[in-house]
């Protein structure tokens, strides 16, 4: 055997290997899967909103991001769908490529959230609590309020000093009549455990179709919609007022929930209010802008001159 460097073997520091094939760099093991074939159209997964000469007039154009409106698809569905679009991939080859990039399995994927389970059914539901107001005399007065999950629709029930049992009732009777037609939409209500909620209270709604949802105890966030609003009510109404007495709130609640109900934007509702809002013109340079002052000029609105 002839010595490193020697006649007839190159010396080490000379050999040269070959450079790598060039690879996909998101999945660089299985690019010869996806590799193009001879007279095969390449296969772009990245390209959005693309159309072919074989779309018909009236489908609507492709969109990217549609694996994540499909996530019951398995890597055996998405085999046949690769398959009908004459790429011929093995199963096998799309199971590591998905779970080379975290994927999990069609059946968790699958599985919807306590968020995703809301937002589905928030037509149906409707949510009702309590909150109180100190007075400048220093008396407390509560407020029962009823939420639509849906359209984020306030109905104020009723202000008092002291929420019995039987005015709870009460305002639950008023509130079903304030509802009207929308009731029927209605099929779930979310309420906690206070006592003043008695069978009574629950067979009011139960009558309309709906079924009364209890929070577990001491978990405020289960009913976040409610909590969201009395935080927004306290900000920018009632910590903003000396508050006198009972009329005087109900006043101050009833303007507040008007401009929370037809102007104050959302974001959940892609900046507009619950109950909607007229169309605009497009804002041009002569455009003008009339201010309404509420509840004093503690809230301004702003809209558009006809």
């Amino acid at each position: 055997m002839g010595r490193p460097g020697g006649p007839g073997r190159p010396h080490p520091a000379v050999i040269r290997r070959a450079p790598p094939p060039a690879v996909s760099d998101r999945h660089p093991a299985h690019a010869p899967a996806l590799a193009r074939r001879a007279g095969q159209a390449p296969l772009n997964l990245s390209a959005a909103g693309t159309r072919t000469a074989a779309d018909r007039p009236g489908d609507p154009p492709a969109r990217g991001g549609d694996g994540a409106r499909q996530p019951d698809l398995g890597y055996r569905r998405i085999c046949g769908e690769l398959t009908g679009l004459g790429h011929k991939i093995a199963p096998s080859t799309i199971w590591q490529i998905l779970k080379a990039a975290g994927i999990d399995p069609a059946p968790r994927r699958a599985a919807a959230s306590w968020t995703q389970f809301l937002s589905a059914q928030a037509k149906t539901i409707a949510a009702v609590d309590f909150f109180h107001v100190d007075t400048v005399f220093l008396r407390r007065l509560y407020v029962l309020f009823v939420i639509e999950h849906h359209h984020r629709r306030v109905h104020l029930a009723g202000v008092t000093a002291h929420p019995t049992a039987t005015w709870t009732v009460q305002q639950a009777r008023n509130t079903l009549m304030d509802l009207g037609e929308r009731t029927g939409d209605l099929k779930f209500l979310i309420r906690d455990r206070d006592a003043k909620y008695t069978d009574a209270f629950d067979a009011v709604f139960t009558a309309a179709g709906m079924r009364i949802i209890t929070t577990p105890v001491q978990a405020p966030r289960a009913n976040a919609i409610c909590e969201r609003w009395i935080a927004s009510a306290r900000r920018e109404c009632t910590d903003r007022i000396l508050i006198a007495g009972r009329r005087h709130l109900h006043h101050t609640l009833s303007e507040y929930v008007d401009h929370y109900n037809t102007h104050r934007p959302h974001r959940t509702l892609s900046q507009q209010p619950p109950d909607g809002r007229a169309h605009l013109a497009p804002a041009g340079d002569n455009m003008r802008v009339r201010r309404r002052d509420r509840l004093g000029g503690l809230i301004h609105e702003y809209s558009q001159v006809a």
